[in-house]
């Protein structure tokens, strides 16, 4: 078959859009370049392995998991089944990490992610500050497995801790803790293809969706240097009560919750408060 019947009979089981990043995948070009190799014959192994992957969409399976991979920011990260996909909102936190660390020019940077999934904030942190000494945490060995490939794929160095929260990080003082916690409530509706298909373990908060927010904020205070970023991904309703649960901890902090390029609060970060 060639690479134009192949994209016809791939939009008999998903949209066109997915049916060409499918086979440009496994040709290892750009989507875009499949309009010059139309004719272009493929090979059995790649064609019975695009037919699988279809079959797999057609069952409503996320097409990253798929593909086995995602962009973020710019780097290619290894995802499957143990780990969340990435969302765009998680660049934004990233990315305001990112200005807030190159204003501060901090020596001897220590930053700390926890419930690092596949790893995408941590390892790209370390890939834009190449000397910060980076530590990835999950309680997961399937999600720490990705993130070590990962760390791997992009030749950078971090530290890897197996750990329930801080239950297993030796003390510590840390310039940034980031998270993305599990954060949906319990019975909250959230659409078919993530509740069937990402892990559980890493989507579900509890009642009020701030349990993980409970157990990290406990322990926090042992871990922050004298001046520090908490940053965290939230839930769109959450802020304002998080911010609640973190005056109380950080009585002394500034808290400002950002809203995400669709105008809903996703990002909430707390600095020492020096007014």
């Amino acid at each position: 078959m060639t690479v134009e019947e192949l994209i016809v009979y791939g939009k008999k089981y998903t949209s066109s859009t997915h049916a060409k990043m499918l086979l440009a995948t496994f040709l290892e070009v750009n989507p875009l370049e499949l309009l010059t190799i139309l004719d272009k014959v493929v090979d059995d192994s790649i064609i019975n392995l695009y037919k699988e992957s279809l079959k797999a969409l057609s069952e409503n399976r996320p097409i990253q998991y798929v593909i086995g991979h995602v962009n973020f920011y710019g780097l290619k990260f290894k995802v499957n089944e143990n780990v969340l996909i990435p969302r765009f909102e998680t660049e934004e936190l990233v990315e305001n990490i990112k200005n807030y660390l190159e204003k501060k020019n901090i020596t001897n940077l220590k930053i700390l992610d926890l419930g690092c999934g596949s790893g995408v904030i941590g390892l790209t942190l370390k890939n834009f500050f190449k000397d910060a000494d980076v530590t990835l945490v999950d309680i997961s060995d399937e999600a720490l497995g990705v993130a070590r490939d990962n760390a791997k794929s992009l030749a950078l160095d971090v530290n890897f801790i197996k750990s329930d929260w801080f239950e297993n990080i030796p003390l510590d003082k840390y310039d940034v803790i980031v998270s993305n916690p599990p954060y949906i409530k319990t019975d909250e509706e959230i659409e078919e293809i993530v509740r069937k298909n990402e892990p559980h373990l890493a989507l579900y908060g509890g009642l009020d969706g701030l349990d993980c927010y409970r157990n990290i904020l406990k322990d926090i205070n042992n871990y922050l240097k004298n001046n520090y970023l908490i940053a965290f991904e939230i839930g769109y309703l959450e802020g304002q009560d998080l911010k609640e649960l973190i005056k109380d901890t950080l009585p002394n902090s500034k808290v400002i919750i950002k809203k995400d390029l669709s105008n809903k609060d996703r990002m909430l970060f707390v600095e020492k408060n020096i007014d």
